[in-house]
């Protein structure tokens, strides 16, 4: 009776893990071609290695437990290696990142394929280069929706948006970093600070703009925070509005509602706004 009973535990298990694997089955691919761009803010104009020629990069936006190809072109001039912060990659280390301890840099004029792995991770993570400062100008959203048989444990939004927290230097950030290593200080502060790449109006300078969000006041929003900034500590706050974090590093929390919020450099935070 003790055997019968075990075996129909083990098929019942079985099942469920192959039940959850075809659900898990999704495959996405993407091409990352790293380069030197110019972008003028701040009325000057500045050379940064970029994605996709694309400040922040550009946006993965999968399932969760998909598997996502990334083949990322070095074009630039020195090597780098991208890391996929908050992915657990289990069983998949090589992937993960880290230049010189999973792997050696992508040296230019060269590509290399990075598998990730997703498991339970659900909401907001970010990618990013992981070498000296070249996070600073190469990094993006990567967001982890629910499996297509899954549902939010909150109120479902009606639109969701990526809010990329980032330092604006004018300069090349590896050089930043570099000079300051050289003479054993600390980098020095950034000339701004930029939302998905907007500095905003405040400096006077023709192409510096706002971001802006297109909303309906009936409406629910789920706002995807990255601070993707180099060492500074954020308040993030909307006027006349409050913020229900219903997540934080791409794992659900239970929900609270705040005026405000702090977020530390590679923190995510999901919040919903209405």
């Amino acid at each position: 009776m003790g055997l019968q009973q075990g075996l129909v535990t083990w098929f019942a298990g079985v099942l469920f893990l192959s039940t959850l694997l075809l659900s898990c089955a999704d495959v996405h691919h993407y091409e990352f071609f790293v380069r030197e761009s110019n972008f003028t803010k701040l009325c000057n104009t500045t050379t940064l290695l970029v994605v996709n020629d694309s400040y922040p990069g550009p946006e993965i936006r999968v399932h969760r437990c998909d598997t996502v190809f990334v083949n990322v072109h070095n074009q630039g001039n020195y090597g780098f290696t991208i890391h996929w912060h908050g992915v657990k990659q289990p069983r998949n280390p090589w992937s993960d990142g880290p230049e010189f301890i999973t792997q050696c840099p992508i040296q230019p004029g060269t590509n290399f394929t990075y598998e990730i792995v997703l498991s339970d991770e659900i909401g907001t993570l970010w990618w990013h280069a992981h070498s000296d400062w070249t996070r600073g100008s190469v990094h993006g959203a990567f967001i982890i929706l629910p499996a297509e048989n899954e549902t939010y444990p909150f109120p479902t939004p009606d639109a969701d948006q990526a809010i990329i927290l980032e330092s604006w230097y004018d300069g090349d950030y590896k050089q930043i970093i570099d000079d300051a290593l050289a003479a054993g200080i600390s980098p020095r502060q950034p000339n701004a600070y930029a939302i998905n790449g907007h500095v905003g109006d405040t400096y006077g300078c023709p192409n510096d703009t706002i971001f802006r969000m297109q909303v309906d006041s009936e409406k629910i929003y789920l706002l995807r925070i990255i601070n993707a900034a180099m060492n500074e500590h954020f308040f993030f706050t909307i006027a006349n509005h409050t913020l229900t974090v219903v997540a934080q590093d791409a794992s659900y929390v239970r929900r609270f509602t705040r005026d405000y919020i702090l977020i530390s450099p590679g923190q995510t935070m999901d919040v919903l706004v209405s």
